[in-house]
């Protein structure tokens, strides 16, 4: 699987499809060279904050809840099911009993260029792409302008740019 790896929107049209990928918001490379990608790790229907990078392989050995399960405070699920990705299967309601890891966010799937675009989860799939194609090939204003709608992810695209003082 590649979920929380390569983004499954930002990719090339053309004779360059499938060749170059972009790796997702929270995906990293370990020193094998294998993706991994975080998950939060449940004990008992509760979630802690112990995060844990895991490999594609791995992924398909667990019960991992999508990341916009209802908490409460302590951190425990308030329903008695949740939905879940086992194995091959994607989306599952199983007892929170057997949860074994969750998503840390719902952006987890997607690169940093595709989660800029606002209310992305409400586009067409084809739109989303023409964002992210667009957003590659936007040219930078002279005098920085902050945007009118925002995602809130704005901050990672800056810091990845390499042209921002942090302090």
């Amino acid at each position: 699987s590649h979920f929380g790896r390569m983004c499954p929107i930002e990719s090339p049209e053309g004779p360059n499809i499938g060749l170059i990928g972009s790796l997702a918001t929270f995906g990293r490379i370990n020193p094998f060279g294998f993706i991994e990608t975080p998950y939060r790790k449940v004990i008992n229907g509760h979630v802690t904050d112990e995060v844990e990078y895991m490999t594609a392989d791995r992924d398909a050995e667990h019960v991992i809840a999508q990341a916009n399960q209802e908490l409460d405070e302590n951190g425990n699920f308030v329903k008695k099911q949740a939905l879940a990705r086992v194995g091959e299967e994607e989306a599952v309601d199983v007892p929170v009993s057997s949860v074994d890891y969750m998503d840390v966010s719902p952006r987890q799937m997607v690169s940093v260029g595709a989660s800029l675009i606002p209310f992305l989860e409400h586009d067409e799939g084809h739109r989303a792409l023409m964002g992210t194609n667009m957003q590659r090939q936007a040219v930078p204003l002279i005098e920085s302008e902050r945007p009118l709608v925002g995602t809130g992810a704005e901050w990672r695209a800056a810091v990845d740019s390499g042209d921002v003082i942090l302090a």
